[in-house]
């Protein structure tokens, strides 16, 4: 066994097979896995191995898709071939309206990634898969490319070509510690002796802590218990001149596919097990946990209902083993947060269906530093402080119950909540709040009219449009007061602060005490790394001078590992984080000013405290940071406030109440503002597979700037031209708006991808941003938005509709 090498790979499950092969693909050779034992011998080898299309997201589509050309062609090798039972077909089952929506608009959002899914009613699922009732039934999806492979060959092909390429796979050799060197690369030992690699990847499934403990780092991975059984033979399955479809019913939780002659059925009891909370016997190696088919009596029942063919057939073998889960469902693969040169392929509860794509796209980014696909859905850094034992474990037991019960617009599960609050959390509870969740953190999402008042999930919209109507009414013509709680706050000091993010931003950066600037982050392939507000704070009671970065909430994790890679080992810069100790209220409307002048010393006239200003202040006798800047396109003041004195400062401007008509507002009021004012949001509209230009953020960018972070790829990205254009559509549609994946189409052709839509109240329109061709990108353009299953006209407007010369916001 060689001692250097570029990467290791700890694990020999599809997670690591899939990298080490997908490495050499790349064009790395010189790498290792690692497998403590054989391979597969760990969730793998007992996988249902299901290997769908299906995803809740355009990446998800994309790497699953990965797998299915990986997986036929390695099934079709002559050299190697392997078991693929490729395109059964599969079906997922609804017996609501607004799951059927669902999968309509999934058919949509597929559809912009080359993949053809079908919307069936109940008659269709039963022609197709001839064993199933139509009782309690509407319809479902179908995905013509579902199918299963055998997870051992699999396995065993993907090291095999990986070998070919000269990577080296070692069996029988546990990882028994981790060190960091000062140059960021890693001593792995191991009983043959200590590997020096540059690079290091945990692919550990289930035991990925016991690895992550060697890193000195925890990784929110949980297990459960699994159970399936395999039937005897089934004579309607044995007389049948194709294979059954798969099914997946989210109606009784279950799962079933073709085994031989017989059927697999899995499991998705309410009843759930975690697994090995409190650690794992180091000689559970192919093993199984105890069989409990008392625990899945209730889903049984109702696969007994849906395939009676079941009550009729023997029991051949029981399978009991442990899969793993994240806080959300989504693996997670990408950088370990805060570490270097170590990075993470884990918690894949889907392993063998998706293993090949996750491979995939993490190969690119150890390779490139990014992948083909925006990555952020799988993203370990998605997760930050809050990401505990204990909250991994009740929402891995929630989303193993709601296993196929996808999420709705605005659902929000109650598993582990509250878990990052503010003082002000019960207080807005009180006043009616109903929260979203943002990095774990409550936020305030509406004001419920009404203590009982509730919403009804879907895709089209509802009761809560009203109420938002109300609040945007409030901010409009009066002033309304919100917190945005978690958001990303960074104090960067030293004497070389203000060069380096003259480096880190590809436009101006605010250089004057007392301004407030917005800008973006490239990566190195010059695209869209970030977007952030750079404040110059003077001096003043809270601190010296400093400069403010500030960033979405769920970027916090992400920005900091961007930061301090980019810090020069030569300049002075220290950057600190903020994020958990402070917290803003925002004051919009033509009557902030008023408020903020009755409750604040100072003169906050337009003269003195203009548009993209900052000042220190007291709001009563709570110090704050105030900043003239605006999200939802009124005059509008973020003011932030230590957490000690948020409560404090929350009354004094509340007192504003009955003298200035101060109403609260909610995200999903802001969210709709920001549409009308083409203002993005990051992760949805700012993407690493768009540049700058591509976004129509032309204005900030400075290509004259001596040297910025990504300039010598954007400039080559100029001479190619744009691929897409990031457009404002006006729909005509009054009864739903466009879902984020939503398919513009021309004709029968998909042009475009929808990035978020929702309700103009201040102007009364239907809005959506979508990327599109550049071709069809010109104001005017006529187009069509396919939402959920029916194509709405829609027009091509300038961006930023409400207010277009920002008079509002500089009154």
């Amino acid at each position: 066994m060689k001692t250097r090498t570029k990467v290791v790979v700890i694990g020999g499950g599809i997670a690591g097979c899939s990298t080490l092969y997908h490495l050499t693909q790349e064009g790395w050779s010189d790498v290792m896995l690692l497998e403590r034992d054989e391979l597969t011998s760990g969730t793998t080898w007992h996988s249902a191995a299901q290997v769908t299309n299906f995803g809740m997201t355009q990446t998800m589509v994309g790497l699953k898709s990965h797998s299915i050309r990986l997986y036929k062609e390695l099934a079709e090798d002559p050299e190697y071939p392997i078991n693929y039972h490729h395109a059964d077909g599969g079906i997922r089952l609804a017996n609501t309206e607004a799951q059927m929506d669902g999968y309509r608009h999934f058919a949509s959002m597929a559809r912009g990634m080359g993949v053809d899914f079908e919307v069936i009613d109940a008659e269709e699922c039963a022609r197709r898969h001839p064993l199933i009732s139509t009782e309690n039934l509407i319809g479902g999806l179908w995905d013509p490319l579902d199918g299963d492979i055998d997870p051992a060959q699999l396995c065993q092909a993907l090291a095999r070509r990986a070998r070919q390429a000269g990577a080296e796979v070692h069996r029988h050799t546990p990882v028994t510690a981790l060190r960091q060197l000062n140059d960021d690369t890693w001593e792995v030992e191991t009983p043959k002796g200590t590997i020096h690699a540059d690079i290091v990847v945990n692919a550990c499934g289930y035991r990925v802590n016991e690895v992550g403990a060697m890193m000195g780092v925890h990784h929110p991975v949980a297990s459960m218990e699994h159970q399936y059984f395999l039937t005897e033979e089934i004579p309607a399955i044995r007389d049948l001149a194709h294979r059954v479809p798969l099914l997946r019913c989210p109606i009784s939780d279950y799962y079933s596919r073709q085994e031989k002659n017989g059927l697999l059925v899995g499991f998705y009891e309410q009843d759930c097990k975690t697994w090995g909370m409190d650690g794992i016997d180091p000689k559970f190696v192919n093993a199984l946990c105890p069989d409990d088919l008392d625990r899945v009596s209730d889903v049984l029942e109702g696969a007994f209902a849906r395939m009676p063919a079941l009550m009729e057939v023997g029991i051949h073998t029981v399978v009991n083993g442990p899969i793993t889960y994240t806080i959300d469902g989504a693996p997670l693969v990408g950088p370990i947060p805060g570490k270097r040169n170590a990075y993470c392929i884990i918690g894949l509860r889907a392993g063998l269906g998706e293993g090949g794509g996750h491979g995939w796209l993490l190969a690119q980014q150890i390779v490139h530093g990014e992948a083909c696909y925006d990555t952020w859905v799988i993203d370990p850094r998605r997760f930050t402080g809050h990401a505990n034992v204990e909250l991994t474990a009740l929402k891995a037991i929630e989303d193993y119950q709601n296993e196929f019960r996808f999420h709705f617009p605005h659902e929000h599960r109650p598993a582990g909540r509250p878990m990052k609050t503010t003082p002000l959390t019960p207080v807005l509870a009180a006043e009616g709040a109903e929260f979203t969740v943002v990095n774990g953190w409550e936020r305030v999402d509406y004001i419920k009219p009404t203590p009982d008042f509730t919403e009804t999930l879907g895709f089209r919209f509802n009761e809560v449009q009203a109420v938002v109507a109300e609040e945007v009414h409030a901010v409009q013509t009066g002033v309304g007061l919100t917190e945005v709680s978690g958001f990303n706050r960074f104090e960067i000091t030293g004497e070389d602060a203000q060069g380096f993010l003259d480096r880190m931003f590809c436009g101006a950066v605010a250089r004057r005490a007392g301004r407030v600037g917005l800008g973006y982050l490239l990566n190195h392939q010059g695209m869209l790394k970030g977007e952030a507000t750079v404040a110059h704070l003077p001096a003043g009671a809270t601190g010296a001078a400093r400069i403010w970065y500030g960033s979405a909430a769920a970027s916090e994790y992400h920005d900091m590992d961007w930061l301090t890679a980019h810090v020069r080992p030569e300049e002075d810069v220290e950057i600190r984080s903020l994020t958990n100790d402070w917290t803003i209220l925002v004051l919009a409307g033509p009557k902030a000013r008023a408020v903020l002048a009755e409750v604040a010393r100072g003169d906050w006239s337009s003269e003195a405290f203009p548009w993209l200003s900052v000042r220190e202040a007291f709001v009563g006798i709570a110090p704050a940071i105030v900043m003239a800047v605006s999200f939802s396109g009124e005059l509008a003041y973020e003011i932030h406030v230590p957490n000690a004195q948020l409560y404090a400062a929350y009354r004094a401007l509340r007192q504003a109440r009955e003298a200035h008509g101060l109403r609260l507002f909610g995200a999903r009021a802001v969210d709709a503002m920001r549409l009308e004012k083409g203002f993005l949001h990051w992760k949805t509209e700012i993407l690493t597979e768009f540049d700058p230009f591509e976004t129509g953020l032309d204005r900030f960018v400075r290509m004259e700037k001596p040297e910025f972070v990504g300039k010598a790829a954007l400039l080559a990205r100029q001479a190619e031209g744009p691929r897409k254009r990031l457009v404002t559509l006006v729909v005509d549609c009054a009864d739903r708006w466009a879902q984020p994946g939503s398919s513009v189409m021309l004709g029968e052709r998909v042009v475009g991808t929808v990035t978020s839509g929702d309700w103009g109240h201040r102007i009364g329109r239907n809005l959506a941003m979508a990327f599109v061709d550049p071709e069809v990108a010109a104001t005017g353009r006529a187009l069509e938005i396919d939402m959920l299953g029916t194509k709405y006209p829609a027009e091509v407007i300038p961006a930023g509709p409400y207010d277009p010369e920002f008079a509002r916001v500089r009154s």
